[in-house]
Order: structure tokens, then sequence, then C-alpha cells
């Protein structure tokens, strides 16, 4: 009995080392002499607990947007990221069957509802964004 006390003991003070261990922020790169240390490089502990429920930016292409009614008005062709890092455009492909009659267009990001787990456009019809002006990628 004291056995099987002891080991429960054990795997308590484990499991409560793990529990509270939160995520590290990797440490800072050494500085060769002569370099600045200005710029820390990695994800700082803040920056990551920011990113819990976030989601991959490879995972949303692709993905099937809809209005608020449940209808299927396009698909995310792409994501366009603003000089400054702040995610700004949504390229919405509302065009035809198979790439056929492809029709780009250009959506803010903030016009989601929201853009994960499901991408909801609140107001949008396929029709009313084939009236929008298409969108082209620069060369």
């Amino acid at each position: 009995m004291k056995f099987i006390t002891a080991v429960a003991g054990v795997a308590t003070v484990l499991a409560g080392l793990l529990l509270c261990n939160p995520l590290q922020a990797q440490s800072p790169p050494a500085v060769a002499a002569g370099e600045s240390s200005a710029t820390a490089l990695g994800v700082s502990v803040a920056e990551t607990q920011l990113l819990v429920g976030s989601y991959r930016a490879s995972r949303l292409r692709r993905a099937d947007v809809f209005n608020e009614k449940g209808e299927k008005v396009g698909r995310v062709d792409d994501l366009l990221i603003a000089p400054d890092g702040s995610l700004s455009i949504a390229v919405i492909d509302v065009g035809g069957f198979l790439g056929l009659g492809k029709h780009l267009v250009a959506i803010p990001v903030r016009q989601f509802k929201h853009i994960a787990p499901k991408a909801v456009l609140p107001g949008a019809s396929r029709e009313s964004l084939k009236a929008l002006p298409k969108f082209e990628y620069a060369a």
C-alpha cells in the first residue's frame, strides 16, 4: 500500500510540474563580438500566448467561403500580408468550375465575421462578389 501511495505521489508531483510549466520562449541567440543585440529573434512568451487558438494560413487557403445563410459564395485563393506584417486581404475565387472562368476578388479581412475555422462573409452572394472588380496578382 505504501508503494502505491508513493507512486501516486510522484505521479502527482510530475503532473504538477508539467502542467505548471508554461511554454518557454526560445533563449536569445548568442551575440558575436561586434554585433548588436537590439533585435532578438524568435517568439516571446507573450507572443506565444497570443498564438493560442490561431490557424495556419496554409490551412485557410482553398477554404470555402460562406455567407451568413450558410451558402457557399467562393473559395479562399490566397491571403495577402501588408508590409507592416498584418493580414489585410483575402483573395476570393468566385469563378467557374475547375478553374475555368476564374474570377478573383480582393476582400479586406476585417469584412469577414470570422475567417477560421469557417470563413463567413456576411452579406455576400456569388453574384455580388462577381460584380466586384477583378483582382490580378502583380507580376
